[in-house]
């Protein structure tokens, strides 16, 4: 929302700033996202056509069930013989060719009634939001050229569309109205067989009065303009889908009526019987700084540390030695012993270690172990050799010297 005292008014054959007038006390009131939200969804409800399905669909068929005994489910059955379909569960949702569940009627509740107050403050809050450019800007308009907002002109009494261009391209609407033409697309799925073939992105909204009647012929032709008069303001067009920042260009004599419909907050409105702007609550929304302050923090509490009263003192033996010592008096001769124990065996263990110096002694001999049974091998491979050598020379007679042997005895 915005506090400027006055703002500019635009000629609308010109970028010229041709006067001001004073800013209306609606562009004030506060933005409520949550009420814009709630009437929004319930207003767009109002415009559904009732429709249902076919009150026989899904019931069109011979069928009954056989009832209990014959070890089947008791859902209606097709009745016959002779085809497939015969003995087919039929009308349940779950079957083929069945109705579906909580057939659609066209005596449903379609339509929502909303307050007329909580309407009324929600398009006063869209009007605020629209003087906000950080809002249009989030809402994808295209506000680069636009000299400030709330835009206001003098006049668009334009006598074609051509001219009515014109004067918005003056304005430094032109890269908002691109936006809008090249985003026309073919909405996907089974909507593009219905009237809304296509979509197409929302552009400037117009607010004219009385005054300039001839602004809404010669803007209908423009993709995503949309107009209005000041006197029916609509919530689904200063905040289409919900979203607050419509980019609002309004004409002088229509900008200077809406102190007279809404009022301000020391005066009622003219033309909406008993209305009356809501006053923001807060003059000052940090609430940082707020709660920060020294006088706010002044006034506080200490912080209460919670404590657990239910086991308060008590400590667990497992872990607290005197606890332990109190619950069993022998504890602590038990530990010395287990302390002991452990010491011994550690020192048990330790001894069994090999040391360094007694790893190269074990290596020492290992490898004079090694060099004695290669040469003792040598030795009896060189006998062996030698011996049969002989016996290959005949000097060595095996069966000679067993006779010999036993001759002797």
């Amino acid at each position: 929302m915005t506090a400027r005292p006055t703002v500019s008014v635009y000629a609308g054959d010109s970028d010229a700033v041709k006067d001001s007038t004073p800013m209306p006390t609606v562009f004030t009131a506060p933005i409520r996202d949550d009420l814009v939200q709630f009437c929004h969804s319930n207003m767009a409800k109002n415009r559904r056509q009732a429709h249902g399905v076919f009150w026989h669909a899904g019931h069109e068929h011979s069928a009954e069930s056989w009832g209990t005994g014959r070890a089947v489910a008791r859902i209606p059955r097709i009745s016959g013989s002779g085809t497939h379909r015969s003995g087919q569960a039929a009308f349940g949702n779950m079957c083929r060719k069945g109705r579906m569940f909580a057939p659609l009627k066209i005596w449903r509740k379609w339509h929502r009634k909303v307050n007329l107050n909580q309407k009324r403050n929600a398009v006063a809050s869209a009007l605020a939001a629209a003087a906000c450019g950080p809002l249009v800007q989030a809402r994808g308009h295209r506000i680069d050229s636009v000299p400030e907002l709330p835009l206001v002109v003098d006049s668009l009494e334009a006598d074609s569309t051509k001219g009515m261009l014109s004067a918005l391209g003056n304005l430094g609407l032109t890269d908002d109205l691109t936006r809008a033409r090249k985003s026309k697309r073919m909405r996907p799925g089974q909507g593009k067989m219905r009237t809304t073939r296509f979509t197409l992105r929302k552009g400037p909204l117009i607010v004219y009065s009385d005054e300039n009647p001839v602004v809404k012929r010669t803007a209908r032709n423009l993709p995503g303009v949309d107009t209005c008069n000041v006197t029916r303001l609509n919530l689904l067009q200063l905040a289409p889908g919900g979203h607050l920042g419509r980019l609002v260009v309004f004409t002088k004599d229509a900008f200077k009526q809406l102190d007279q419909i809404f009022g301000t907050y020391r005066e009622r409105s003219v033309v909406k019987s008993g209305f009356q702007l809501g006053r923001p609550q807060m003059t000052v929304a940090d609430l940082a700084r707020i709660i920060n302050s020294d006088q706010v923090q002044s006034q506080l509490r200490e912080e209460r540390v919670g404590q657990n009263i239910s086991n308060k003192g008590k400590k667990n033996p497992l872990k607290n030695r005197v606890e332990m010592q109190r619950l069993n008096p022998a504890s602590k001769s038990l530990r010395a012993a287990a302390e002991k124990a452990t010491a011994s065996r550690t020192a048990a263990l330790k001894a069994k270690r090999i040391t360094s110096k007694q790893r190269k002694e074990k290596a020492t001999r290992s490898a004079r172990f090694q060099a004695l049974a290669s040469g003792l091998e040598e030795a009896f491979e060189d006998a062996n050799q030698k011996v049969l050598d002989e016996i290959k020379a005949g000097l060595y007679q095996v069966d000679g010297d067993d006779d010999d042997e036993e001759d002797d005895e």
